[in-house]
């Protein structure tokens, strides 16, 4: 899918595509070199998350504006890609000529959100996790034990248990592996 949208949008005779790469641990590293003036990114990537790639750009290279393009149309990524700093936020099942559209505006500083996904966000609200119940859900996702997780982040035990019992009780479910399809299932982690 990648090498496909780059062949079609470097057709676009105003733009040109600088660099791809296939994991989301790559991005800023090229970013650094290419210095696009925008990055189209993923959310769900080997490595890492477009969606962290996202901030990290805004950082690193912020000249870089940010425009996801994704399968993964739920609210709560709109929310934190926006959150990340993105200028855009599109579906992937829109024509190409869209696409390059979507890209000029953002390029010209303009925000360019799926309108359906928008109104989806708005009537969504925001996540009920905090930051520190997201990372404890991100850290159980493979089956980690309340140990596992408690050494990865740096936290007591009984804090990773208190972190999960949060988590579960915010998601309306019964137990963290539930809850981490919940939270995935909202776009929130």
């Amino acid at each position: 899918m990648r090498g496909a949208l780059a062949l079609l949008l470097g057709l676009e005779e105003d733009m040109e595509v600088v660099a791809q790469v296939s994991a989301g641990d790559r991005i800023v590293p090229e970013a650094l070199v290419s210095r696009p003036d925008v990055a189209l990114l993923d959310i769900e990537l080997p490595g890492r998350s477009g969606l962290d790639a996202a901030a990290d750009l805004r950082t690193e290279v912020p000249d870089c504006r940010v425009l996801i393009l994704t399968t993964f149309g739920r609210p709560g990524y709109l929310r934190r890609a926006m959150e990340a700093g993105a200028a855009g936020f599109l579906v992937k099942d829109g024509p190409v000529e869209d696409l390059a559209e979507a890209i000029r505006r953002v390029l010209r500083g303009e925000t360019v959100i799926d309108p359906a996904l928008a109104a989806a966000a708005l009537s969504a609200g925001p996540s009920p996790l905090t930051a520190r119940e997201r990372d404890v859900l991100n850290a159980s996702v493979d089956g980690a034990t309340v140990s596992d997780i408690a050494g990865k982040l740096h936290l007591s035990e009984s804090t990773v248990r208190n972190y999960l019992s949060s988590a579960i009780g915010k998601t309306g479910t019964r137990n963290r592996m539930e809850a981490v399809r919940s939270a995935r299932q909202q776009g929130w982690l």
